[in-house]
């Protein structure tokens, strides 16, 4: 056992792969960037709010005022250093810190592209991808390695591996296969489609599209892998990922997912891509020529690196898991829901209505959500535990403030799940003031009273 891992430490492949792969992730980073905030986006989700959802045990990280423009540009540059290569190691901790505080200031627009790209991003600190086709190497020709440790490029396909492999065993429950929901409700909303759009309300379809895209999500790797299959395996990438990004607003993840895919192919076809991009660039072409292999340093940085990347791969392997320590039913309590990689499981809408009390005079104050949050923050946290906790300890700081007397916060929440009726939510009668937010339970949310067969 202890010599195959040694073996397998010891096996190395072309440098190109790992090469093709920063600089496409990277300049997928910087046009995402660039989009988020020609959309006006920085503006709408950072600046605007005057009050921010945080990430439990990250209260601390907050938007800088109209300094997050500096954040993004910042993040931007990093992307553009690491895509050429140049001062690599220091681009990629820049990238790395930058994206997910960015990602860290306001719960509200968690998605998991964005979590996905800050596991990748951390990854990348740690493996030799500026030591090929990059200005580090062209300026020292002594770091110019052709040929890199083969477990630097494994490690990428293994957390492409649990994206989709977990969102597939997610998928394998009766709301989605069974009753082809969510996405019963979401393709019906498409039949101002021209051609296709009578086809959005027929149930063949839902069904075609639930099952097909369980079974992707499961096997897509295994096309992937297998050299006979993989241009077959890729196709379905791309079909799959340009339909999602047509039918749903997603944002820059199919694309992200699409490029992410390439690292499957072999060296010799990155090598090409590679020779094509200096042959555009004008570049010499014998910043390629490289025959040397990347000779670590054991005893200095390698062996401690291994170790803590195999303790994050753990963490990835296990951390989905995490809500089967949680009673109820997941999609309902959303308790361990999110970095699980259960993508577009569901459709929730709900209803918040506080009522904050004066502990003395026992006068009730009816909230006006829209005094405090934006539409988008109203509306995700109206069906989020998390979101109205925190919200409900701002109430009572906020009204403490303005003189009411040890205020109480109470909800009259109503959340509706997968084309399910409308349920009461959360206990009216629990002050919500006095509860903490923690790892525990929240037994303040009422039983979801249905089941939801699955994983």
């Amino acid at each position: 056992m202890v010599s195959s891992i040694k073996a397998y430490l010891n096996t190395y492949t072309n440098a190109a792969t790992l090469a093709f792969y920063r600089i496409a992730f990277s300049l997928m980073m910087l046009l995402g960037l660039i989009r988020f905030t020609l959309n006006g986006w920085i503006d709408k989700f950072y600046i605007q709010p005057s009050f921010h959802f945080t990430y439990y045990g990250f209260s601390w990280v907050k938007p800088p005022g109209t300094y997050t423009y500096l954040l993004f540009i910042i993040c931007g540059l990093a992307a553009i250093f690491m895509a050429i290569g140049y001062k690599y190691r220091l681009a990629a901790i820049t990238f790395f810190l930058s994206f997910t505080y960015i990602e860290l200031m306001d719960k509200t627009t968690y998605l998991n592209h964005y979590y996905f790209i800050s596991v990748i991003a951390f990854v990348m600190i740690f493996l030799p991808a500026g030591s090929y086709f990059s200005v580090d190497a062209y300026k020292n020709p002594d770091r110019n390695f052709g040929n890199i440790p083969l477990w630097t490029i494994d490690i990428l396909k293994f957390l492409l591996a649990i994206v989709y492999f977990y969102a597939g065993l997610a998928k394998l429950n009766s709301d989605w296969l069974v009753n082809a929901m969510p996405l019963k409700i979401w393709l019906t909303a498409h039949t101002d489609l021209p051609l296709v759009g009578p086809l959005m309300v027929k149930s063949w379809l839902h069904y075609t599209f639930s099952w097909f895209g369980a079974a992707y999500d499961l096997f897509i790797v295994f096309l992937l892998i297998n050299k006979r299959t993989r241009a077959i395996g890729f196709i379905f990438v791309v079909v799959f990922h340009l339909l999602t990004a047509l039918l749903f607003p997603i944002g820059m993840f199919p694309y992200i997912m699409i490029v992410s895919s390439l690292i499957f192919f072999s060296g010799s076809f990155h090598k090409k891509c590679l020779l094509v991009l200096a042959k555009i660039t004008h570049l010499p072409q014998s910043i390629l020529n490289s025959t040397k292999s990347y000779i670590p340093r054991y005893k200095t940085t390698y062996k401690p690196t291994l170790v803590l990347l195999s303790a994050f791969l753990f963490i990835q392997l296990v951390l989905p898991f995490r809500y089967l320590l949680y009673p109820g039913e997941l999609f309902w309590t959303e308790e361990g829901f999110r970095f699980s990689w259960r993508v577009m499981l569901m459709e929730k809408a709900g209803y918040a209505q506080f009522i904050v009390t004066d502990a003395k005079s026992h006068k009730n104050i009816i909230v006006n959500n829209e005094e405090f949050l934006t539409r988008f923050q109203e509306k995700q946290m109206s069906f989020q535990p998390d979101f109205i906790l925190e919200y409900a300890h701002f109430l009572h700081d906020h009204f403490q403030e303005k003189g009411v007397t040890n205020p109480e916060v109470r909800v009259q929440c109503y959340v509706a799940l997968n084309g399910r009726l409308s349920k009461q939510y959360i206990d009216p009668k629990i002050n919500l003031a006095e509860q903490n937010e923690s790892f525990k339970s929240k037994d303040w949310i009422l039983p979801f009273q249905n089941t939801i067969w699955g994983l």
